[in-house]
């Protein structure tokens, strides 16, 4: 059975580039205040608008041209969206990095996409310089801060690169998968305009909305939802480069913020928050959660603490951002909620692939404008995630009910989601297996009901006659990774269980220590 979206259709989707998409709100809304920093500084459409423009004419001049991959290492601020739109107005395409990234993690994306210049911010650039070496491709390091400057000194108006929005990418995040390190997405202007298009159908937003971006601007979610759909809803939006609840909210009473996107953590930080009353949080609308499954408990709270609705989305980097969200004017808060316009979905049986109906568990298959082209230079994970007919496979097991909203079970993928990041297990078993008092080794997700989030959990096999202590391991991780990859708890075994082929039976492990309840465990 097909689940269809209760959003009307915005077909005819014309082929059209990012730049040519935001062109019109930036004209709109020329003289409204369009990104305000922490610090009360403030940039209209307008302002950002040309600079970007400029700094899109800058970089062809550097000889940045179409299809180029120019990264960003930032955490949020004005100078990211100008770098941004920068980069796309030159024809080149953004891929965006964490900046809690470790140097073997930064080196592995600017070498695996073919980066030729970065912009990082000025605290980064003297490690990201020190990298120089080992990344020959790399020709150019700006930082971030020095974006208007370079734009002043420009031209008005970049040379046309001759995008083609259905071929050529604007995009390229790294997403984790299950078989080792993190993979490109391949986002085309097509993809991303369309994305936009149907959050602004899904009626959640307009130019008389105030965002609060916390929400990095690297992850899709920030990128898609916050950054690029709030300016083109002609959205003002106040930038804090980390979330911090009380300052959350002293935000949210002096710019009058109206909606709030959050991930489960941060919802349950505003929910613990002792006295919110203290704070005039009026203004909220709504609050939508996403990138993780929202408890329920942590959603009545919050909904006590602030008395606005809180809802749920749902989405992948494969998915441009989103794929569901919940009506505002009929939300089923345990649900993320039906299909965005001219998104189809269907729930599979996971071993034959047989369609299911309403109420039956299965993977959940998505087909919409907005899905990826595919996985950067690797084909097979390509064509093992987007059917021949164009499904994605989302890897999660879903189920929906007769009103067709979708209900998120579990995931058939091996990610562990903490705080709304995502963690390859396989990537922290390569790892952990390089150190030399490690035979094998297994990772799974373990819930973290008091952080409402998951964490990572290492099983570990010692080498015959080699010693190692549960913290000198997690050490070696940590050191390695950015500080949400790192390993929360570890226990020694004898044995791991795998498949005859050789795959690691996680979900024998999860089993296992769910089982375990409250037992002791031989770890730390």
């Amino acid at each position: 059975m097909i689940i269809q979206s209760p959003w009307p259709s915005l077909e005819p989707y014309v082929p059209m580039t990012l730049p040519e998409f935001l062109k019109r709100p930036a004209d709109r809304f020329h003289d409204k205040p369009c990104l305000i920093n922490m610090d009360g500084t403030q940039y209209t459409f307008g302002q950002v608008w040309e600079a970007g423009k400029r700094l899109g004419h800058f970089l062809q001049d550097q000889g940045i041209g179409k299809g180029d991959r120019i990264a960003i290492l930032s955490a949020n601020n004005p100078e990211y969206v100008v770098a941004f739109q920068g980069i796309v107005h030159a024809g080149a395409v953004v891929t965006t990095l964490n900046p809690l990234y470790k140097e073997r993690e930064i080196i592995h994306q600017l070498e695996d996409c073919g980066a030729s210049a970065i912009f990082v911010m000025r605290f980064f650039e003297g490690p990201v310089q020190n990298l120089r070496e080992q990344i020959p491709g790399l020709r150019h390091i700006w930082a971030i801060e020095d974006v208007w400057e370079l734009a002043k000194e420009s031209p008005p108006e970049p040379k046309d690169p001759g995008t083609d929005p259905e071929k050529d990418l604007v995009a390229l995040p790294y997403s984790s998968g299950t078989t080792g390190l993190p993979k490109g997405v391949m986002i085309s202007h097509f993809n991303l305009v369309s994305n936009i298009r149907q959050l602004a159908s899904a009626g959640l937003t307009n130019a008389y909305s105030t965002y609060l971006d916390f929400l990095p601007f690297f992850h899709i979610y920030g990128l898609t939802v916050l950054m690029n759909s709030g300016f083109s809803a002609g959205v003002t939006q106040v930038l804090m480069p980390r979330f911090d609840t009380q300052a959350c909210l002293d935000l949210i009473r002096r710019y009058k913020v109206t909606n709030l996107f959050v991930v489960p953590p941060a919802l349950l930080a505003l929910a613990n928050f002792p006295e919110p009353e203290k704070f005039d949080t009026s203004t909220l609308s709504f609050i939508l959660s996403g990138a993780a499954p929202l408890p329920l408990e942590v959603a009545n709270r919050a909904q006590q603490a602030y008395g606005c609705t809180i809802l749920q989305g749902y989405g992948l980097t494969e998915t441009s951002a989103v794929a569901n969200a919940n009506p505002y004017n009929r939300v089923k808060i345990t649900s993320v909620g039906p299909p965005i316009s001219d998104t189809r979905e269907k729930v599979v049986d996971v071993t034959d692939g047989r369609e299911l109906g309403p109420g039956e568990p299965g993977e959940l298959l998505i087909s919409g404008p907005q899905i990826m082209q595919g996985y950067w230079q690797n084909p097979q994970e390509t064509a093992d995630t987007i059917t021949p007919d164009g499904w994605l496979r989302t890897g999660d097991i879903a189920q929906f009910d007769e009103d067709g909203y979708v209900y998120v079970i579990d995931r058939k993928k091996e990610l562990i989601k903490y705080k709304g990041y995502q963690v390859a297990p396989a990537e922290l078993e390569a790892l952990l297996m390089e150190h030399p008092a490690v035979l094998d080794a297994a990772v799974i997700p373990k819930p973290d009901t008091a952080e409402a989030t998951e964490v990572p959990k290492a099983f570990i096999v010692l080498r015959p006659g080699q010693q190692a202590d549960a913290k000198e391991l997690m050490r070696f991780v940590e050191e390695r990774v950015a500080p949400y990859k790192k390993v929360r708890e570890l226990e020694f075994v004898e044995a791991i269980p795998k498949t005859l082929s050789g795959k690691i039976l996680r979900r024998d492990l999860i089993e296992q220590e769910r089982a375990k309840g409250a037992s002791p465990r031989r770890q730390m």
